[in-house]
C-alpha cells in the first residue's frame, strides 16, 4: 500500500476505522518490532489511554522464534480513535498468548487487529478479546489466523465476546481462518450480547445498588482477559484502569 494513500472502508484491515480521524495523522510511522529469541519467554502490555480528542495508533511486528513464548495484554480505551494492530509470526513450537479488552463510550472508535502467522509446525496461539461498549461507541476486533502448508500440528484459537450497554453502540467481530495444512486444530467463536437482565434483577433484589450490580457483572465479563498475567503489579494496574473506565460507563 502506498503510504501516501489513506486507507478507506474498502481496505479490509481498516473497514471499521474512523477514517476522518485517521486522516489527521496519516501517514503513520512503521511498526515497532518485537523479537522473542528461541527458547525464551517474554511479556508485553499496553494500556491505551489517549486524550478524548486524540488519535492513538499502535502497530507491532512480532517474531516469536522456535520454542519461544510471548504473552501480550492490551487495554484499549482512550482517544477519539484508538487502534492496536499486531502482525505475529511464530517459529516451530512457539506460543503466542493475547488478552485484549476494548472499553468504549461516547463516540469513540476503538479496535484491535491481529494477524497470526503459523509459519512452522507445532506452534500454538490463543487470543481472548472482550469488549464493553456504551452510548455511540464502536468497538472492533479483526483477527486473521494463517497456517502455512507445512505448519502441521498447529493449534490456534480465538474467543471474542462483546457486551453492548446501549443499542446505539456497535460491536464488530471478524475472525478469519486461512489454513493450508491438513493436520491442525483451529477454532474461533464470536458473540455480541447485553447484560443479563434476570441476573441484574436478582442482584438488585438482594439489596445491591443498580450501578454497582452492573459494574460487578462487567468486571466479571472482562476478568478473564487478565487472569494469566504473571506480573501481579502489572495485572493490578490494568485491572484498576479498566475498573475506572467501567465506573464511567455503567
Amino acid at each position: 500500500m502506498n503510504l501516501a494513500v489513506i486507507p478507506t472502508a474498502h481496505d479490509e484491515a481498516w473497514r471499521y476505522s474512523d477514517h476522518e480521524a485517521l486522516a489527521t495523522v496519516w501517514p503513520i510511522s512503521g511498526p515497532e518490532h518485537i523479537t522473542v529469541p528461541a527458547g525464551e519467554t517474554n511479556a508485553r502490555y499496553l494500556i491505551q489511554t489517549a486524550a478524548d480528542d486524540a488519535v492513538a495508533i499502535h502497530d507491532y511486528a512480532i517474531h516469536i522464534e522456535d520454542d519461544a513464548r510471548l504473552d501480550f495484554h492490551i487495554l484499549n480505551m482512550g482517544g477519539k480513535f484508538g487502534r492496536v494492530s499486531l502482525d505475529v509470526t511464530l517459529g516451530e513450537g512457539a506460543h503466542f498468548e493475547l488478552g485484549g479488552a476494548i472499553l468504549g463510550n461516547g463516540t469513540q472508535t476503538l479496535e484491535i487487529v491481529t494477524t497470526v502467522n503459523h509459519a512452522q509446525p507445532h506452534a500454538t496461539s490463543r487470543q481472548t478479546i472482550r469488549s464493553v461498549l456504551s452510548q455511540k461507541a464502536t468497538g472492533s476486533f479483526l483477527g486473521a489466523i494463517k497456517v502455512a502448508r507445512h505448519a502441521q500440528k498447529t493449534d490456534a484459537a480465538q474467543s471474542v465476546k462483546a457486551m453492548i450497554l446501549d443499542r446505539t453502540a456497535t460491536a464488530n467481530a471478524k475472525p478469519e481462518l486461512e489454513i493450508f495444512a491438513d493436520d491442525v486444530k483451529c477454532a474461533h467463536g464470536a458473540t455480541v450480547g447485553e447484560l443479563d437482565k434476570a441476573a441484574l434483577f436478582y442482584m438488585e433484589s438482594r439489596g445491591m445498588e443498580p450501578g454497582l450490580a452492573k459494574r460487578v457483572m462487567l468486571r466479571a465479563f472482562i476478568a478473564g482477559v487478565f487472569d494469566n498475567m504473571a506480573d501481579e503489579a502489572v495485572r493490578a494496574e490494568m485491572e484498576q484502569a479498566a475498573l475506572a473506565k467501567l465506573e464511567a460507563m455503567a
